[in-house]
Formats: C-alpha cells, structure tokens, sequence
C-alpha cells in the first residue's frame, strides 16, 4: 500500500502529526521509529520488577496551553503531578528553583517576605549588562554565592563546558522565586498520563490509517521507498544533510544507572540533583514520586551527561547556531518536506512545546493543501468555460 506522508520519528512531534493527518485529513501514513517503541524519548516501560520505568529520564507534562492540554489528555486520563526538586548542598536539600527556603537554609537568614527576599538578591546579585552568557545570566539573578553552589557544577556537568560558554538562555529559563513556592513549574495544567506515556504515544498512533514500523533507520531504507506525497522528518538535521561526515552538531546525551532498591522509598522528591563538580552525575531520579505507583521496592536512575548514545539537547553555542543556519537555509530546497521537533530544529522544546508547534505545522499544511485544491478547481471551471 502507498502512503501519502512518511513521518521519521514516532516522538511527540512525529506522534502528534501522524494523528493529525490520519484522523482529519483521512491520509494514510508510515511512522518509521529507530528505536524498539514509540514514544522518543518520553518512551518507558514495565521493569523486571513491575515498577514503571522511563526510559530516559524524567518527564512532566505541564503547560499553560488549554488547546495543547485537551489535545493530550485525549488520549490518556492524567495524574495529577506537581514537581518539586531538590538540590543537595553538603549537608542540606534544598529547593530548586531557588526560592526562599533555599536562602534560609544556606545562609542562616530568616527572610519572611518577597520584599525580603527581592533586597537580599539585590545585595548580593553581579549585575552583568549585557548579558553575554549562562554565566552572566546567573549572577545577574541569584550572585556569585548561589551561582557556585547551585549552577556552575551542574552545568558544566551536564553540558562538559563552562556557564561562560552556553547561551543565557540555558540558565535563564531557570526561575528565581521570591517567595516560599516549591514547586518547580507553575503552569495551570501539570500531570504524568495515568497509564505511562508508552501507552499515549501508542493511543495517538492507534488508526487503521496509521503504519508504525519501529527497529528501522530510515537512512538504511530511504532509497529503496517510492517517494510520499509529504515527508515530515523529526531526527538530527545533520543527519538528514550530512550523515557520516566529521563536523557535526553537538548533542549532548545521558547514560542511565538504572537500580532497584529493597525498599519503598529512597528519596523525598521525584528528582534530587547533585551540583557538585565532585559528584559524577548530575542527578538522581525515583520514578515513584511520579507515577504513584505503590510497590515494596522503588527503582532509582542516576544521570550521567555523556556524547555518546542518543542525542537529547541540541548545546546551544555560537559555534552550533552559526553551523545549524547553515542547514536551516538548505531546508526550503526540499520538497515536500518539513523539518519539525528538537532535534530537527536545533531547539530545546518542552513537550507542551513540541506539540503546539506540530499542531501549527499541520494547520499550515492543511492550509495549503486547500488552497491548492482551490487554485486547481478554479483553474479547472476556467477552463471549462472557455470550452
């Protein structure tokens, strides 16, 4: 059977773009997916245990995107999650973001207030103008205290440079509260699907319309397929332009240690970072805290940032974006196809995120398929009348 449109990549962008078509345009669609199930990297599973494990990490789905919320949480009922992490420091766990709390602790204050809170940043922030980096971003809003206690370890850790070299938008998504609020997102809408988000992803691709073949690299299959109608390609850019060549684009990955423990808890938050450049992981996670699950034993996962393996975040350098233009620019010479998603694009996407700009992407298509259809029909009674 032919395909109109051949989506590389069963993530939430490729996901979310095969249901669109499927269901509303009623066109028939192959999703090819490298790995062994959909779901990118939001995919988990059962352990050996019967713990629910994520594959890659933790993920929490928040936003403040009614439209992008009604879309996902028709495919799955939500439990209700907020996400609060914590940072060790010595001794202590703390807050993250930094918040009121945090201070006290660290310091020995007792600020009560925001105003409080707002003068003891004041007094001890770097102001930078302007701001040139991760760094600069940092000590503009917490000073140089905070900075080395909380960021500049598990930063350098995560992306094997230094704050002074990442873009400011690394450490400036990050908030600064000044009040007692712990919780990590502030979203209106925040959850983790009740079933897992395996089960989601296979919801969304559940049409007969729909074709998913996973195990398959599309490089290895591409020239032996007939050409679709509409390519949609969500994998590394410079894969799709330059595959096998040396210079690359960074992303940078983790490396899991997975462990089950006998007990039932092991930790007091779903996540517990470690920014200390002595400590080689930057986190830890439990999987409980997340999904509810109630087992005797709990399973933990420590993150090791590493190059190898599959690539997670685009490393937002000058070096990166000037080379990713370069394959932006090539990518109007395609035809038919569309480039979408955080590793297509080069950009860290949250999923809310992902998701509103795969809905986009389809509603600009849909869109031009009609007007197409428009000019065609237009042309044809043209016609007709000069007969």
């Amino acid at each position: 059977m032919g395909f109109d449109v051949v989506i590389v990549g069963a993530g939430l962008s490729g996901a979310t773009l095969a249901e669109r078509f499927a269901t509303v345009q009623g066109k028939r669609v192959l999703v090819l997916e490298k790995n062994s199930s959909v779901g990118g990297a939001c995919r988990d599973y059962v352990d050996a245990d019967g713990i629910l494990t994520s594959a890659c990490g933790a993920h929490i789905f928040h936003t403040r995107d009614a439209e992008v919320w009604r879309y996902v949480s028709g495919f799955s009922p939500f439990r209700p999650y907020m996400h609060r992490v914590l940072s060790s420091v010595g001794d202590a766990l703390v807050p993250m973001p930094v918040n009121i709390t945090t201070v006290n602790t660290l310091f020995k204050t007792s600020i009560q207030t925001a105003e409080q809170m707002r003068a003891w940043r004041e007094a001890h922030i770097s102001r930078r103008d302007p701001v040139l980096n991760s760094r600069d971003s940092a000590l503009s809003r917490v000073g140089p205290e905070l900075y080395e206690l909380l960021f500049r370890g598990y930063s350098t850790k995560q992306w094997d440079r230094d704050p002074a070299e990442l873009d400011p938008s690394v450490l400036g998504r990050i908030p600064v509260r000044d009040d007692f609020e712990d919780r990590y997102f502030t979203d209106a809408f925040q959850g983790v699907p009740a079933h897992g988000y395996t089960h989601l992803f296979e919801r969304m691709l559940d049409n007969p319309l729909i074709t998913v073949c996973c195990n398959v690299d599309y490089f290895a299959v591409r020239e032996a397929m007939d050409s679709p109608q509409m390519l949609i390609y969500t994998g590394r850019i410079d894969d799709f332009f330059d595959r096998g060549r040396e210079e690359r684009l960074e992303y940078r990955s983790l490396r899991f240690e997975m462990q089950t423990l006998e007990r039932e808890c092991f930790q007091e938050a779903a996540v517990v970072n470690y920014p200390s450049i002595e400590v080689p992981f930057t986190r830890i996670i439990e999987f409980k805290h997340m999904t509810g699950q109630r087992h005797v034993k709990t399973t933990i996962a420590r993150e090791f940032p590493t190059w190898e393996g599959e690539p997670f975040y685009p490393v937002p350098t000058k070096r990166n974006h000037e080379m990713y233009a370069r394959y932006e620019a090539l990518c109007g010479s395609q035809k038919n196809t569309r480039f979408v998603g955080r590793l297509a694009t080069y950009q860290y996407l949250n999923m809310d995120q992902a998701i509103r700009k795969a809905l986009d992407l389809f509603e600009r298509i849909r869109c031009e398929d009609s007007r197409r259809l428009y000019e065609h029909q237009d042309s044809f009674y043209s016609h007709s009348r000069l007969q």
